[in-house]
């Protein structure tokens, strides 16, 4: 069976493992003190000791799971990153053995990494005091006031071909039959047709405009329709109609420290580019027939308004 971590090699280093341990730690005394409160020790390689936290930070710097999401050490997961942190540190220890930290190269990427470490931990300071439980609470209840509450219905549908199997369905309904025995016999929309014809709980926008303008006055327990869909003619029966509920904090709060953090971020560089002297000294690219505006690998567009509070709709079986 092949290795299941990053850089495979876990039966060749293990091999000398007790030998790089020593070189890249040497004799002394076990570093057991945590650096950070409530760590625990996950492995040890010589005298050096390798924390949960460290495996936490590789599983974050790889995108394995998100800042501040919990890293289980009973998962496979964990003890995949563990293993990718132990090959790391035996090939350091090993390049370190070779004299590898004294090349040149090797010291304009180590700075390039301090920087990157060194701005990551600015940004983490920054959006820990910024996004905070109370500016979380705030922002949701600014939204919630700007938030504009629709009305929600729940309906269900029998979809058929023709305008007359849809009046034949209402008269059936008029005599008592089952409107969700009706949809699993008669209807065509294979989406909604083996549950009664439900289409859950739905705001306006989200349907078509004949659906809306059937809907608008009706009461419920009342069966309306024919309306013409793209594929035939529905029958609609109004289960339900209330107020729309709006979203709340605890589903709302991913989106709104996305938004926090970003909104952090952003006025801190513009802070320290106003107060800087940058120049530019290459040139923007040619302009050529075809090319790509910016390169593929660049982020998606950042957020650049508060996220809304208002609930999103239930998205119904789409209306045929």
């Amino acid at each position: 069976m092949p290795p299941s971590h990053g850089f495979g090699l876990t039966k060749f280093l293990c091999l000398g493992t007790v030998l790089l341990a020593l070189s890249a730690c040497g004799p002394g005394k076990i570093d057991d003190k945590p650096p950070e409160r409530g760590d625990v020790a996950a492995a040890r390689i010589g005298n050096q000791t390798i924390w949960s936290s460290d495996v936490k930070r590789e599983a974050i710097s790889q995108g394995l799971i998100g800042q501040g999401e919990p890293l289980d050490a009973s998962s496979d997961l964990f003890r995949r990153v563990l293993d990718e942190v132990i090959d790391q540190k035996l090939l350091a220890a090993e390049a370190r053995r070779r004299k590898l930290d004294t090349n040149p190269l090797a010291a304009r990427r180590l700075a390039a990494a301090q920087e990157r470490v060194l701005g990551d931990l600015l940004v983490e300071q920054s959006v820990e005091k910024a996004v905070n439980e109370g500016a979380i609470r705030s922002l949701y209840q600014d939204q919630l006031k700007q938030a504009r509450q629709s009305e929600e219905f729940r309906a269900r549908q029998i979809v058929v071909g023709t305008q007359s199997e849809a009046e034949s369905i209402r008269k059936l309904l008029a005599t008592g039959a089952s409107f969700e025995a009706l949809a699993m016999e008669r209807s065509i929309d294979s989406a909604t047709r083996f549950n009664g014809g439900d289409l859950g709980y739905f705001t306006a926008d989200v349907m078509p405009e004949a659906y809306v303008a059937a809907l608008k006055s009706a009461m419920p327990g009342s069966v309306v329709g024919p309306v013409k869909t793209d594929v035939g003619y529905a029958v609609l029966k109004i289960e339900d109609r209330r107020p729309e509920e709006p979203i709340t904090l605890e589903a709302a709060r991913p989106q709104i420290v996305r938004f926090l953090t970003y909104d952090q971020v952003r006025e801190l560089l513009e802070r320290l580019r106003k107060h800087a002297k940058i120049q530019t000294l290459i040139g923007p690219p040619l302009d050529v027939p075809g090319a790509p505006s910016e390169p593929a690998s660049a982020p998606p567009e950042a957020p650049a308004a508060a996220p809304a509070v208002a609930a999103p709709a239930a998205k119904p079986g789409k209306p045929s």
